[in-house]
């Protein structure tokens, strides 16, 4: 059996902000729920304008700390928490979920569990957005990222949480390769 080369990937936009989208996708509790709350911000690329045909995934645990492993997703039923969802930007690279806070799980910080897909990408890319910290909170990815930990750490407002993501830059989102994966 031949085995053949690995070939380069192709970019992963911007078809998906047209195609990927679905009713109720940034939705992952409908508005109003109690505990409600939102997961937004905007994404910039390397020279700090904002994009605005990228599209980003969120996973997260429940309030309770529990991962989510229900389907449905794709097809909201109004109440059905899924811990999943997905919300393209606007003309001005801004982004916002309805969701629920998310608990820590296995004794860890809580975060939001992000990917992004923008034009140019070869890949996805993916992060965290931790939860604000507490003084002296730490973990273990936080520590690796040093002073740019600051990255992965949204912060509050009145609403919920804000959370930039900078593709490039000086102000570089810290981006995870997942095992299996190679560096974009």
């Amino acid at each position: 059996m031949t085995r053949l080369a690995p070939t380069p990937g192709q970019t992963v936009g911007p078809f998906f902000h047209y195609a990927m989208p679905y009713p109720g996708d940034s939705e992952l509790v409908p508005r109003g729920t109690p505990g409600a709350v939102r997961l937004h911000g905007t994404v910039f690329d390397g020279a700090g304008t904002p994009v605005s045909d990228a599209l980003l995934e969120v996973w997260q645990a429940d309030p309770d700390g529990a991962v989510v492993q229900r389907h449905g997703s794709l097809h909201r039923d109004g109440w059905t928490f899924t811990g999943f969802g997905r919300c393209a930007t606007d003309g001005a690279g801004h982004y916002s979920f309805t969701t629920l806070t998310p608990g820590a799980v296995d004794g860890g910080l809580p975060f939001f569990a992000v990917t992004v897909f923008a034009r140019g990408l070869l890949h996805r890319l993916t992060t965290r957005a931790y939860l604000p910290l507490a003084d002296g909170a730490t973990d273990p990815l936080l520590t690796a990222a040093g002073p740019r930990a600051r990255t992965l750490v949204a912060t509050a407002d009145p609403d919920g949480y804000r959370f930039n993501v900078h593709l490039q830059g000086p102000e570089e989102t810290v981006f995870l390769v997942a095992p299996g994966e190679t560096p974009a």
